[in-house]
């Protein structure tokens, strides 16, 4: 009988027999195009060779790397496999430890051969239901080779011997905007090695500087705005970082463009968890760099925070905390209201941990500084949720906290608190006194309607006699 039958006779499939049929694969190889019928057989040595000859042996053996196999089969092309690993090994210790190998007739063939090798189309992601921080990441079957050609690439570029006047006419736009492209990899170790290469990329090559920006910046609005799935938010984060801290003073206005609309509103994809502390330490960069931003940014943060996702109000609070580390009171003052506003519901939120994270901000000694500062402003937007919490919240440890907090503004300002705890419980007894009101209308309501339907009962049975 088979499965369609056997469906329609018993509709009530499980779910887990469905996710079975899917099951994720643990490799997964790309879409190369292998070279037909191409059989490699091993070259002399380059070391054996004699000088004036190494360098006709270094490009023949460049060119017969650009040869890719098939990885999905794992037993086709054996032989091939493992002379071009070989010869792969040998060109990363040639480059390493030759002098006098990057010549300019060598550039074109050492770029051709990684092009070949890296750039190819991405396998699909075959699992729609794809969680990153609980399934297996689909790994490059070609790795073993791969890996070999990524190496040679970085020690390409960071050889002593290296000159970007003619790298940069083979590493160009259209090369730089494919490799971009390659940190969708699922594959966390490519990804890794991507970071490094376009780092140094970014480093040697300075006509290539803005025109990664832009495209960096392209594709993180299509992951905000579009796709909110791509696999390489977090390393390129950790690239801008760094790119980040090497901007010069005062900061252009595209800079700062770049942080208002597309660092801030990163923080309101799904996924933030899986880049957050990248995301946190760009933004963090910014406001080291320019005082200023502090108000943009908190305002921000403010606008995207998360309504539903206790785990990213979490996030949220930790990076304010971090922000609040790096600026002063002149700047603290522009944004305290709305921040300790956000901050008090915070605190008198259910969930244990958002209340225990915005409590902890007490902990800070440089941000309780910034409080102290500020006491007349801030503690009373912050007192009715901590007095109404420390008499109704469910979890003990939050009213340890929430006793703390009221101790330490008591001791800030004695005479403040006197009145806002008077004045809270004035507003408390006269909320309970419309309370009692409103019952007391309701009963008397209940009253005249039993009254006036009795009346209108007798009328009817006067009528009718």
């Amino acid at each position: 009988m088979s499965s369609k039958t056997l469906s329609r006779l018993d509709p009530f499939t499980t779910r887990q027999t469905e996710k079975s049929k899917k099951q994720r694969r643990s490799q997964g190889s790309s879409r190369f195009r292998p070279s037909q019928g191409v059989e490699l057989q091993p070259l002399p040595l380059l070391k054996d060779t004699p000088s004036g000859e190494q360098q006709a042996l270094f490009i023949k053996k460049l060119q017969q790397c650009c040869a890719v196999f098939d990885f999905a089969d794992a037993v086709s092309d054996l032989k091939s496999k493992e002379v071009k690993r070989a010869t792969l090994n040998e060109l990363v210790d040639y480059i390493t430890a030759g002098r006098g190998v990057l010549t300019e007739a060598v550039y074109p063939e050492i770029v051709n051969m990684i092009a070949s090798n890296i750039f190819r189309t991405l396998p699909p992601n075959d699992n729609p239901e794809f969680d990153p921080e609980e399934d297996d990441p689909t790994l490059e079957a070609s790795w073993p080779h791969l890996q070999l050609v990524y190496e040679y690439f970085l020690r390409f570029l960071e050889s002593p011997e290296f000159q970007p006047s003619i790298g940069k006419k083979h590493i160009d736009q259209k090369f730089v905007l494919q490799l971009l492209e390659l940190f969708d990899s699922e594959d966390p170790r490519e990804r890794d090695f991507l970071k490094t290469v376009l780092h140094r990329i970014y480093g040697k090559f300075l006509s290539l500087r803005a025109f990664i920006r832009k495209q960096i910046n392209n594709m993180f609005l299509r992951f905000i705005y579009e796709t909110e799935r791509f696999n390489g938010v977090s390393e390129l984060l950790e690239i801008l970082g760094s790119i980040i801290n090497g901007f010069a003073l005062p900061l252009k206005h595209e800079h700062k463009q770049f942080l208002t609309r597309v660092l801030i509103p990163m923080h309101k994809a799904k996924p933030l968890n899986l880049y957050h502390a990248q995301l946190a330490y760009c933004v963090v960069q910014f406001i080291e760099k320019d005082a200023t931003l502090t108000e943009p940014v908190i305002k921000g943060l403010l606008k995207f925070w998360p309504k539903t996702s206790s785990q990213k109000e979490v996030l949220f609070l930790s990076e304010v905390e971090e922000i609040l580390d790096v600026i002063d009171n002149e700047q603290f003052r522009l944004i305290m209201v709305p921040l300790f506003k956000q901050l008090a519901r915070c605190v008198a939120s259910s969930h244990f941990q958002v209340a225990e994270r915005a409590l902890y901000f007490w902990n800070n000694e440089y941000v309780m500084g910034l409080i102290e500062e500020n006491c007349d402003t801030i503690l009373p937007i912050m007192f009715p949720s901590l007095y109404r919490i420390s008499k109704e919240h469910w979890n003990q440890t939050i009213i340890a906290l929430v006793y703390n907090v009221l101790k330490t503004f008591m001791e800030m300002n004695n005479k403040l608190f006197d009145e806002l705890s008077a004045s809270y419980k004035a507003d408390r007894q006269k909320d309970k006194k419309k309370e009692r009101d409103r019952e007391e209308l309701w009963i008397q309501l209940d009253k005249l309607y039993l009254e006036r339907k009795d009346k209108m009962h007798g009328n009817n049975i006067q009528v009718v006699g």
